[in-house]
C-alpha cells in the first residue's frame, strides 16, 4: 500500500466567471521513504499539486488517500491534525513568525499538538543544535540570515516528527552556499527514513532526488527514477514521543500562546490600539460617571427631603396649586391640627402660617420670613437645635412673644454674637430669641433666606389678624404607609369640613417624583453612553478586520503547522477582548478621576460609585470584545490555508 495515492485529481479555479483548470486527472503514487522532486515551469501546477499533497488545499475532484485513508473529504480540524502530526513544511520564503524567536517558532507545531511545555522546549533546542543554530535560538527572524531562517524552518518541520517533509523551492531564496547546505540537510533527513517531496524548477536541485516528476499544463508528463529507491518505511510513522499534557493543560497552553501573541500584536501597533480603545474608554467612562452622578444626585435629594420631615403630609386650602378660591377657604383651622394629633397614624402635627417681614436687631435690618408654628413643628421637620431651646405648648397657648431663629438670621443680624435671650423685632412685634436651629437646605425657601419661627397664635394675633392656617403639616408614624395616612386624613377633614376644600401634598410623592426624574435622566444619558460603546465596538471590529488582513500570512503559517480553526478564532477573540478590557479599565479610571475633580471643586453634587456599575462596565467591555471581535476572528479561522499563505 502506497503512503500517498492520488487518483484522477483535478483542481479548478473560477477566474472571471470561467473555470481555470490547474490540475487535470493526476494519478500519482509515492511510497514511504522516497525522495521525490516535482519539476515544471511557472504555471504548470506543481505548487498546486504540492498544496494538495500537504493538505493545504482540496482537490475539486478525485481521490487522495494517505496511508490508505481517504482524506479529500475530511473537515478542517481533521486535516489540521494530519498536518500537525505527520507533515513538515519548508517554504521558499521561510514563513517564520516575526515576533517569536527561533526556539519559539520551532515550538509552534508542538503547542498545537498539546505537547508538554518543558519537553517541547528541550526538543526545539535539540533540533536547532543539530542544525547548527544552538547559539541563535534566542534570535528573531529579522536577526537571522536567509540560510539560518531556512534552518529554523526545517527544525519547525521536524518538531512533531515530520515523517513527510514538503519543501517548496527550499533553495529559491538562498545563495549557492546556503542552498547547498539546505540540500545536504534534506539528504540527511531522507537518509533517516523520512519521505521528502520537493518542488523546484532547478535541475541541479532536482538531481538530489531519487525520483523526478515533470508536470506541465496541469498534467504529469514524465515520472522517472534517477537511482534505485530506498527501502520504504511502511505505514505512516507516529509523531515523536513527547510527553503530552492533559486536555485542560493543552487548552491552557494554547490560550497562553494566543494571549502572548495578542499582547505582541497590540504592542507592535500601540497608537492604533489606543485609538481603537478610545471609543470604549469614552463609553465606559460615561456610563460609570453618569450612574455615579445620578446616584449622588438621588441621595442628595433624598437627604434634603429628609431634612424637611422624614415622611410628611402638607394639608393646604383649595383644590390644588393655583386654585383661585384657596384664599377664601376659612375652614382649615388649628382645631383640625388638634383633631389630627389624636389619630394613631400621626407622629406629630403642627399648624403653619407664614408672612414676609422685616427683621431688625439693633441697627441691622433685613427682609426675612416669619413662620408661625406649633410646638411640634421642629419634630415634624426634623430640625436640629444649635443653641437655646424650642418654645413649648404654654408658649403657643399664651401667645408668647418668643422666637426661634435659624443660623442665617443669627449670622446676619447678630454678627456671630450669642442671640439667645436677645430681642428681635419681627415686623412691629418685639420677640425674645429662645433658640437657634440650623438653616434649612432642603425646605421651601431654604438656602440663604432668613427664617424666624414664632408660635402660630402669636403670628395670627399680632401680625396677621386671622385664625385660618396656610398649612397643617403632619409627620406620619413610622409604621404607617404614606398613602394610607393620606387617605385617612382626607376622610377625617372631609367629615369635619363637610366638603373637600383642601388638598394634600406628600413628601413621599415628592421623593418619588424627584427620584423618578433623576432615574429618567440617568437612563437618557446612559443611553447616549451606550451608543458611544456601540460605536467603540464597531471601531474594534474594523481594526480587527484590518489586523486579520495584515496577518493573513501568519494565519496561513499557523494552519500549515497544525492550528485548528478554534485556535485561530481564540487568538483573535482574545486580542479583541484585551483591547476592550484595557479600554474598560482606562474608562473606569477616567470616571474615578471625574469624581475626584468634583470633590476637589467642592461641587454641590458628589459622585457615588457602586461596585455594580464598575462590574457592569467591565462586563460590557468584555461583551463588546466578544461580539464585535467574533466576526473578524471567525473570518480568520475560516480562511483556507493555501489562500492565507499566498496573501501578500
Amino acid at each position: 500500500m502506497a503512503l500517498i495515492e492520488l487518483s484522477g485529481v483535478c483542481r479548478e479555479y473560477l477566474t472571471g466567471g470561467q473555470p481555470l483548470v490547474v490540475l487535470r486527472d493526476v494519478d500519482l503514487r509515492i511510497e514511504a521513504g522516497e525522495f521525490v522532486a516535482i519539476m515544471g515551469p511557472s504555471g504548470s501546477g506543481k505548487s498546486t499539486l504540492m498544496n494538495i499533497l500537504g493538505l493545504l488545499d482540496r482537490p475539486s475532484r478525485g481521490s487522495y488517500r494517505l496511508d490508505g485513508r481517504e482524506v479529500s473529504s475530511l473537515g478542517p480540524d481533521q486535516l489540521a491534525a494530519l498536518r500537525r502530526n505527520h507533515f513538515g513544511f519548508i517554504f521558499q520564503r521561510y514563513h517564520l513568525l516575526p515576533d517569536l524567536d527561533a526556539r519559539g517558532n520551532v515550538e509552534v507545531p508542538a503547542v498545537y499538538a498539546g505537547s508538554d511545555r518543558a519537553a517541547r522546549r528541550e526538543r526545539a533546542l535539540a533540533l536547532l543544535a543539530e542544525l547548527g543554530m544552538a547559539e541563535r535560538s534566542g534570535h528573531r527572524p529579522g536577526q537571522l540570515s536567509g540560510g539560518q531562517q531556512q534552518r529554523v524552518s526545517i527544525a519547525r518541520a521536524l518538531m512533531n516528527g515530520g515523517r513527510i517533509v514538503l519543501a517548496d523551492e527550499p533553495t529559491g531564496a538562498l545563495d549557492t552556499q546556503s542552498g547547498a547546505e539546505v540540500m545536504r540537510i534534506l539528504e540527511g533527513l531522507h537518509a533517516e527514513g523520512r519521505t521528502i517531496i520537493m518542488v523546484t524548477h532547478e535541475p541541479e536541485v532536482a538531481a538530489h532526488a531519487g525520483r523526478i516528476i515533470e508536470i506541465r499544463d496541469g498534467e504529469i508528463r514524465s515520472d522517472r527514477a534517477t537511482r534505485p529507491a530506498r527501502a520504504g518505511q511502511g505505514a505512516l510513522a507516529p509523531a515523536p514521543e513527547l510527553r503530552h499534557e492533559s486536555a485542560l493543560e493543552a487548552l491552557w497552553d494554547r490560550s497562553r500562546e494566543a494571549l502572548a501573541m495578542a499582547l505582541v500584536a497590540m504592542n507592535a501597533h500601540r497608537m492604533r490600539t489606543f485609538l481603537t480603545m478610545l471609543g470604549i474608554i469614552i463609553g465606559i467612562a460615561s456610563v460609570v460617571s453618569v450612574v455615579a452622578l445620578g446616584e449622588g444626585s438621588r441621595q442628595a435629594v433624598l437627604a434634603n427631603i429628609s431634612r424637611i420631615g422624614t415622611s410628611t403630609l402638607d394639608i393646604m386650602p383649595g383644590r390644588d396649586f393655583g386654585d383661585m378660591r384657596s384664599g377664601a377657604v376659612r375652614t382649615l383651622v388649628a382645631a383640625d391640627a388638634d383633631a389630627l394629633a389624636t389619630q394613631p397614624y400621626v407622629d406629630s402635627v403642627t399648624p403653619v402660617v407664614q408672612t414676609g417681614v422685616t427683621l431688625r436687631h439693633g441697627n441691622v435690618a433685613a427682609n426675612g420670613q416669619a413662620t408661625g408654628v406649633g410646638e411640634q413643628y421642629f419634630r415634624v421637620r426634623g430640625m436640629e437645635l444649635v443653641a437655646g431651646r424650642f418654645f413649648n405648648r404654654a408658649s403657643v397657648t399664651g401667645m408668647a412673644q418668643e422666637a426661634v431663629i435659624d443660623s442665617n438670621t443669627r449670622n446676619t443680624l447678630f454678627k456671630g454674637a450669642d442671640p439667645v435671650g436677645g430681642v428681635l423685632l419681627v415686623g412691629t412685634v418685639p420677640c425674645r430669641v429662645v433658640g437657634v436651629v440650623e438653616a434649612s437646605g432642603g425646605g421651601w425657601g431654604g438656602g440663604d433666606s432668613l427664617s424666624v419661627y414664632l408660635p402660630y397664635t402669636t403670628l395670627q394675633a399680632r401680625l396677621l389678624g386671622s385664625t385660618t392656617l396656610r398649612t397643617i403639616t403632619v409627620r406620619i408614624a413610622d409604621d404607617t404607609e404614606p398613602q394610607a395616612a393620606a387617605e385617612a386624613v382626607t376622610r377625617l377633614l372631609t367629615r369635619r369640613h363637610g366638603t373637600r376644600d383642601f388638598f394634600i401634598m406628600s413628601s413621599d410623592e415628592i421623593r418619588q417624583a424627584i427620584t423618578s426624574t433623576t432615574e429618567t435622566m440617568t437612563l437618557l444619558i446612559s443611553a447616549i453612553a451606550v451608543i458611544s460603546l456601540i460605536v467603540g465596538g464597531i471601531g474594534v471590529m474594523n481594526i480587527m478586520l484590518v489586523s486579520v488582513t495584515e496577518r493573513t500570512r501568519e494565519i496561513g503559517v499557523r494552519m500549515a503547522v497544525g492550528a485548528r480553526q478554534s485556535d485561530i478564532l481564540q487568538q483573535f477573540l482574545i486580542e479583541a477582548v484585551l483591547v476592550c478590557l484595557a479600554g474598560g479599565t482606562l474608562g473606569v479610571l477616567v470616571a474615578l478621576a471625574v469624581g475626584l475633580g468634583f470633590s476637589l471643586a467642592e461641587s454641590a453634587f458628589s459622585l457615588v460609585y457602586s461596585t455594580g456599575s464598575i462590574v457592569l462596565a467591565f462586563a460590557c467591555s468584555t461583551l463588546i470584545g466578544v461580539v464585535f471581535g467574533y466576526i473578524p476572528a471567525r473570518n480568520a479561522a475560516r480562511l483556507a490555508p493555501v489562500l492565507a499563505l499566498a496573501r501578500e
